[in-house]
């Protein structure tokens, strides 16, 4: 997809999800003219959700995505020279949850024994908490699985029919505003990752052929927009303006409590601050990789090197939170 014109670099970028604060650094890349100054022309799409950004890539029709890490190391297992690479990597925490209410007896995972938890048919927070009760601990049996509709989840929560739900967190955040109470302070958000599920969630992805021809397109991608995501995180409204300059109907200052929970609850961590945003630990990601083997079956695990390349980043001093 990458073209060269008159010393231009043309991308096309999928993102995650509709018009979200949590994108804000991309628009700003474009608007302030990171992404011009690195010689790229690079075209933002939004996406359907941060697995599916993974076939959008592969597919050929877009040259990056900002996705999910599990995706990759899925199709890296299974079409390995197709699999895209991720090259930055911007959530270092998994966005899935535990949510129950503040008052309630629910404080960390163990203690979901004996309870009733919601939990959606088909949702990543689902899928994955079978290996997060093995990693915590839990015994299933003693744990009442409900099935529930994404979008009934806080409401039952709050009517007492579950104890709990699954849930993806910066989604449940926002409903929870939505439903006129305090999620900072009624409720408590309990991550997989705090809870032992070792995995690392969305980054900046890119394709195999734009790897493999154009690093320095993908080195000067990585720097624009760590350049903008490092300004949104000194200024977070800078961030929920940039998405609201492109999509009028945005609620600026619901998105600017989004962008705000995903930088304490998914950027922040003992690991990125040590060191820095878009870099992972390799031996982390080596377990990643040996939890999602265990999860989808498959036969023969991927290297860690050919899931994520540091080799774009810049320095820590740039990078640093």
């Amino acid at each position: 997809m990458a073209a060269l014109a008159q010393g231009t670099t043309k991308l096309k970028m999928v993102l995650n999800w509709r018009y979200q604060g949590p994108q804000g650094w991309f628009y700003l890349a474009k608007e302030k003219g990171y992404f011009a100054e690195e010689g790229l022309d690079v075209t933002i799409d939004q996406g359907e959700g941060s697995a599916a950004t993974v076939t959008r890539v592969i597919s050929g029709a877009y040259d990056a995505g900002f996705g999910d890490m599990n995706a990759i190391i899925q199709n890296a297992a299974m079409t390995p020279a197709e699999a895209p690479v991720m090259v930055y990597q911007i959530y270092n925490q998994p966005p899935f949850s535990i949510i129950a209410k503040a008052d309630g007896p629910v404080a960390a995972a163990k203690d979901l024994e004996g309870l009733t938890v919601g939990a959606p048919a088909g949702s990543a927070a689902t899928k994955f908490f079978p290996a997060l009760a093995d990693k915590a601990g839990l015994d299933m049996e003693k744990i009442e699985i409900i099935n529930i509709q994404p979008n009934l989840q806080e409401q039952m929560l709050i009517q007492g029919n579950v104890d709990a739900s699954l849930v993806f967190n910066v989604t449940s955040y926002l409903n929870i505003i939505g439903l006129g109470m305090d999620p900072d302070n009624e409720f408590r958000f309990i991550g997989y990752g705090e809870s032992g599920l070792d995995i690392y969630s969305n980054g900046v992805k890119v394709s195999r052929k734009l790897y493999e021809e154009h690093p320095e397109a993908v080195a000067g991608l990585v720097r624009a927009i760590n350049k903008a995501l490092m300004e949104v995180i000194a200024d977070p409204a800078s961030g929920a303006a940039a998405v609201k300059a492109n999509e009028p109907l945005v609620d600026e200052g619901l998105e600017a409590k989004r962008l705000g929970f995903v930088m304490d609850y998914l950027i922040r961590s003992p690991e990125s601050l040590e060191l820095g945003v878009g870099a992972v630990d390799p031996e982390r990601l080596a377990r990643s990789i040996a939890v999602i083997q265990q999860i989808y079956g498959f036969e023969t695990a991927p290297e860690a090197g050919s899931v994520f390349d540091a080799g774009f980043l810049p320095p820590l001093d740039d990078r640093k939170l």
